[in-house]
């Protein structure tokens, strides 16, 4: 485990996914209700586990339980690439405890641990204003390309951020 401006880091496993996937659908729905005004929503398998072990325990991601005084929060699954051209694939925090800072906290962490990247890239759904509001303001990504723009449902924001080192 690492501790990090008071979060704590550990690599997820199996038996934290039953822990964490209330957490991931309390997240995903809350976004969801704010943004379309549904009351559920979020990728196949966020409720039930399932987007958890399909990617957070695939052999190519390293992913992290984040905990805040010993007690889960969250999670971060990022892809680490030869090239350096790294992927965050998936980051959340308890709806409880969203705009206190602790997500960039998380991004802090998470470009501390891999100092040789040179492009960090995400994709996120085009509803999800907060999420392009932190990405872009508060981790300092940049919007590369949308794909189907206007669609409710299927638009996807695809970002980057270079690193200067």
């Amino acid at each position: 485990m690492k501790v990090f401006n008071g979060l704590q880091f550990d690599h997820l496993c199996e038996k934290d996914i039953e822990l964490l996937t209330p957490i991931m659908k309390r997240a995903f729905d809350e976004d969801t209700k704010r943004h379309l005004n549904e009351n559920n929503g979020g990728p196949d398998g966020y409720d039930n586990g399932n987007f958890l072990r399909k990617w957070a325990l695939h052999k190519d991601s390293k992913a992290y339980k984040i905990c805040k005084d010993d007690k889960p929060i969250g999670v971060a699954i990022v892809w680490i690439n030869d090239n350096h051209e790294n992927f965050l694939g998936n980051m959340f925090i308890d709806p409880d405890l969203q705009d206190k800072g602790l997500g960039t906290i998380v991004w802090k962490f998470i470009e501390s641990e891999y100092p040789e990247t040179t492009i960090w890239r995400t994709e996120t759904p085009g509803f999800s204003k907060r999420n392009h509001n932190f990405y872009v303001n508060k981790c300092g990504f940049r919007i590369i390309r949308i794909d189907n723009p206007g669609d409710k449902y299927n638009e996807s924001y695809f970002m980057e951020k270079e690193i200067k080192n």
